[in-house]
């Protein structure tokens, strides 16, 4: 298996070389040279698998340069802390069963992919007697989840960047209570595409990259989204555990495009999915554009700081490896419209919109603030289960795309735990903290603000990089 740029000018190379990376050198971003495909009768050879072992599965179609027993056991490191299940699912009424994807230990999806990250990364890095100095940026929990999974590696230094006060309390505990000499927090004034564009133009400088090490573990990581395709795998088979082989739908909250990105390639690789319901919150850019075919990002003061903070995001970094299908791999074509979108601040697809659904089984809706409490507190009258923000722009709208016979899973986002403020303020429950996760929060904090600036931090990580 080899991985070629969306923009055409990368050789193809192996998944370890790939993992590495980050952006490709173009630019553009990895994707397989061909999607691997799974067959009926592999599906059910599966069912009988672990989570870690269905895991080794998945990702050895994709990391075919990585021995089988290297995988298996860096699989089963990555989820040995997770509930013997990994991924419980559980219904909620209303034909809606929630996939469980923050059992890991920042309480958050990310960790299902960042946990095998650490792992493979390390490994990568070994074989090759190098080191890696990870710049990303976070909306709130992809940073926690990478920070947790790297802090203390000898080999790998974390450089992450976040917004000044558009995370949450608990988010930024997660965070910058850490103390690890290897991770390095850095608050930006601005938004999450002003955090995501400093990494755009530093990971885009080949000689700074080179230089100083750099590489990413946000959803541009190719490895993140091969990684995430594993518990769309997983929650199929559990769905159709009962009845058999069956199309069932998936409800995904999404910002950066990541989430969804891997259901979408499951569904490329064979696995029965109808379709995939993108949930946008009032940062609805992905909303509009899958309901028209044009895209438009908004400035990063048109951004808005919402009660779901985590897709406070305007500009999708993986919008692109999507669009690379949709103009049916032709680089020209991907690299024009990015052109058309830093020319004219947006790209028009609008003739091809009929396809995001019937071709690809992709729709979308959006889901506001009263949205979200109004959504959490049905869910708890109806089940007793309190849900967290995100994963309630999800719920809400995956109600609008119920279909008879289809079973419909949203993907949970994170514990409500992470949010308590908007958790009382929908149903009145002040949630309790562990003693754990009470002395996190209250734990001195190290973190360096610093202005939306890219000479200072070029200057910060090369006074701090592992070389």
């Amino acid at each position: 298996m080899q991985f070629i740029s969306t923009r055409g000018g990368m050789q193809p190379q192996p998944f370890s070389e790939t993992l590495l990376e980050g952006l490709a050198p173009d630019g553009g971003l990895a994707v397989p040279e061909v999607m691997p495909a799974v067959s009926t009768e592999t599906l059910e050879r599966w069912r009988a698998l672990t989570y870690p072992q269905l895991a080794t599965e998945v990702l050895g179609l994709f990391a075919t340069d990585i021995p089988r027993e290297d995988l298996a056991r860096m699989t089963d490191a990555a989820y040995a802390s997770f509930p013997e299940s990994v991924v419980p699912l559980r219904s909620i009424g209303d034909g809606l069963t929630l996939v469980g994807l923050s059992e890991g230990p920042t309480l958050a999806f990310k960790d299902m992919a960042m946990q095998f990250l650490g792992q493979v990364i390390e490994y990568a890095l070994e074989r090759k007697g190098s080191v890696l100095n990870i710049l990303g940026a976070t909306s709130g929990d992809t940073g926690s989840a990478a920070e947790h999974a790297l802090r203390g590696k000898e080999r790998i230094s974390v450089f992450m960047l976040s917004p000044q006060g558009r995370m949450s309390a608990f988010q930024r505990a997660q965070m910058f209570s850490l103390d690890d000499a290897n991770v390095h927090n850095i608050a930006v004034e601005g938004v999450f595409d002003d955090c995501q564009n400093l990494v755009k133009h530093l990971a885009g400088d080949l000689e700074f990259k080179r230089s100083q090490n750099l590489g990413a573990v946000n959803s541009i990581n190719l490895a993140r989204i091969t990684a995430q395709t594993v518990y769309y795998f997983w929650a199929w088979l559990r769905a159709t555990d009962a009845h058999g082989a069956t199309e069932v739908s998936f409800t995904v909250p999404s910002g950066n495009f990541g989430n969804i990105l891997s259901g979408f390639f499951a569904k490329q690789m064979g696995l029965p999915i109808r379709r995939l319901v993108l949930a946008a919150n009032e940062n609805n850019v992905l909303d509009e554009f899958f309901r028209t075919g044009i895209y438009r990002p908004r400035s990063a003061a048109q951004t808005l700081a919402t009660s779901s903070p985590s897709m406070d995001i305007s500009k999708a970094s993986n919008l692109e490896r999507f669009i690379f299908e949709l103009v049916e791999r032709d680089p020209e074509r991907v690299v024009g419209a990015w052109q058309e979108l830093d020319d004219q601040g947006f790209f028009d697809f609008s003739d091809q919109q009929s396809r995001f659904a019937e071709e690809f089984g992709i729709v979308s809706g959006t889901s506001t603030h009263a949205d979200r409490l109004a959504t959490i507190r049905s869910v708890h009258e109806s089940s007793g289960e309190i849900i967290d923000p995100h994963t309630a722009d999800g719920v809400k709208v995956a109600r609008e795309h119920v279909e008879d016979g289809v079973p419909m899973l949203v993907l949970e986002t994170a514990k409500p735990e992470k949010f308590a403020e908007t958790i009382l303020e929908a149903i009145g429950v002040e949630l309790d903290y562990s003693p754990e996760l009470r002395q996190m929060l209250d734990a001195p904090q190290h973190v360096t603000e610093m202005a939306d600036d890219e000479h200072a931090l070029r200057a910060f990580i090369a006074a701090h990089a592992l070389r």
